[in-house]
């Protein structure tokens, strides 16, 4: 399917458009970012460095993983386990929903709306190649940009428990994202 270049570029200028307005901030090298439209910007970079020719659907999926993230708060989930993964699907049919209106609304075909939603919510891990191709990337932009972040916010956390959360994220990639994400993490000496 040939790509309508246009209706691409609208689609992600709006999926940016609302990640913008993200209040929570992220600052590097002295300049400030909107946070989720930053991740956006490093998700789509990590998928055209993992994925050299990555289809539009899974280009789209990429962009609005997070779209609008910090209007569903994990404050407003119990804190125990049960309660962090009905946030994390009410994130995922947040995100869809998002999705799923813009790109209905530039004129994208259902059958198209449908598979990046479905991507989105991660839906086929393990048996759909874009969709654990997009697990894989995520995973890598995690430990690229914001596992050393999450070990230093999660200090009361013990060793064994971020092992586990590092390994369960692992667990989740392909063998090449896996060596990947090896070749990422810098030992100390």
């Amino acid at each position: 399917m040939k790509v309508d270049q246009d209706r691409f570029n609208r689609a992600i200028a709006l999926f940016d458009k609302l990640n913008s307005k993200d209040p929570n901030r992220e600052v590097i090298d002295g300049k400030e970012y909107p946070k989720e439209l930053l991740y956006a910007q490093r998700v789509t970079t990590m998928l055209k460095s993992y994925a050299p020719n990555p289809s539009e659907i899974l280009q789209l999926a990429a962009r609005c993983q997070h779209i609008q993230r910090w209007k569903i708060e994990r404050r407003n989930f119990p804190m125990t386990k049960r309660g962090y993964y009905q946030w994390r699907k009410s994130l995922r049919d947040l995100h869809a929903q998002i999705a799923e209106t813009i790109l209905r609304e530039v004129g994208y075909e259902e059958s198209v709306i449908g598979r990046v939603c479905a991507l989105v919510k991660k839906e086929g891990l393990k048996t759909n190649v874009e969709s654990q191709t997009l697990e894989d990337v995520v995973v890598l932009v995690f430990i690229e940009n914001y596992l050393e972040e999450f070990i230093y916010r999660h200090g009361h956390f013990d060793e064994t428990k971020i092992m586990d959360i590092v390994d369960k994220s692992l667990r989740k990639m392909t063998t090449k994202g896996r060596h990947a994400a090896l070749t990422m993490i810098k030992m100390s000496s």
